[in-house]
């Protein structure tokens, strides 16, 4: 098993004030969705499930939008979003994608669940505490 020495977030979402309140109009109208966002964030701000789940990992986790992710997350699952990704080895590989994150339901423990399972079935782990 390779260790993953980093995560990656991607949501289906462009970041900033405009993007953010776009995302929140069409939430409302049943336009927009991001199966991430709801794993992640509540009503307002960041679940506390989510943030103590985020405090758990022992590698660094980046959060990205589609206007502002990097180019190799851009490339993965040809170019959808939401995505999850992980950093092993100066590989970058896609390990949840909408298919995996729109079952969730926007359950963490689901989330948590799941990302260790897909991470297992590509051969990565997360560092365990002590190596971490």
């Amino acid at each position: 098993m390779a260790l993953v020495d980093r995560l990656s977030l991607v949501y289906n979402a462009r970041g900033g004030v405009v993007g953010e309140l776009a995302y929140a109009v069409g939430r409302r109208r049943g336009t927009a969705h991001c199966a991430l966002c709801d794993v992640t964030h509540g009503r307002i701000r960041q679940k506390p499930a989510w943030r103590d789940l985020r405090r758990s990992l022992t590698v660094p986790l980046d959060a990205y939008h589609l206007n502002d992710r990097p180019p190799e997350l851009a490339a993965l699952g040809g170019g959808a979003a939401p995505l999850v990704a992980a950093h092993a080895g100066g590989e970058t590989t896609l390990v949840l994608g909408p298919a995996e994150l729109e079952p969730l339901g926007g359950d963490v423990a689901a989330f948590a669940a799941a990302l260790v399972a897909s991470l297992a079935e590509l051969g990565l782990e997360l560092p365990s505490q002590g190596r971490g």
